[in-house]
């Protein structure tokens, strides 16, 4: 079963994985870019924020998608698979870049992922105050640099594409307690099995 956690940067979601790989056995953390070998090289050239091609960027993202989707997904359907980020970030972020079609964009993820999306999206929605005081108390990347008006929008977009698309979700206010975000969580991932 995959399980997909989404949301800007600072928003909860590394915080309420690793709450959550303390309840569930057998679970499998992985992430998107970074779940890889390749995946950590793709990484490291996203953050740098270093190319100036957006529509290049996009592929980078799709390339490590698909990679990761033959190495962790698809080979352990079997086992609860929580991956912080993915495909709806991925077209958060390249609407926000602009110059991008929401239908094409899904079916190039479609591509990637084998026509295999997650059983449940958790979205986490921040506000501008929080991720202000969340942002202020980090080392920026990259993409971070690109503002906090740039991060709402991708946000944005990633909520209005979940909303177009025929998968579960469940969305979380992120300005809520660690705690009460982990019991809501935990109980829906529950009700999946």
């Amino acid at each position: 079963m995959y399980v997909l956690f989404e949301g800007i940067d600072t928003c909860g979601k590394s915080t309420q994985i690793a709450m959550l790989n303390k309840v569930f056995d057998h679970v499998i953390l992985t992430k998107e870019p970074g779940g890889t070998k390749f995946g950590v090289q793709a990484r490291e050239i996203l953050l740098q924020d270093s190319l100036s091609s957006k529509r290049a960027e996009l592929l980078l993202f799709l390339a490590d998608r698909a990679e990761h989707y033959t190495q962790v997904i698809k080979s352990n359907q079997d086992t609860l698979i929580i991956s912080d980020r993915g495909f709806l970030s991925g077209i958060g972020y390249a609407l926000a870049n602009g110059d991008f079609e929401f239908n094409h964009l899904v079916e190039l993820n479609k591509f990637a992922l084998e026509s295999h999306f997650p059983e449940l999206i958790i979205l986490f929605i921040s506000n501008m105050e929080t991720l202000k005081q969340r942002m202020g108390e980090k080392k920026l990347d990259g993409i971070e640099l690109r503002g906090l008006e740039y991060l709402l929008s991708v946000q944005n977009h990633m909520e209005e594409s979940l909303k177009k698309l025929d998968i579960p979700y469940l969305l979380i206010d992120a300005t809520d307690s660690i705690e009460n975000i982990h019991n809501i969580i935990t109980k829906r991932i529950h009700k999946l099995f």
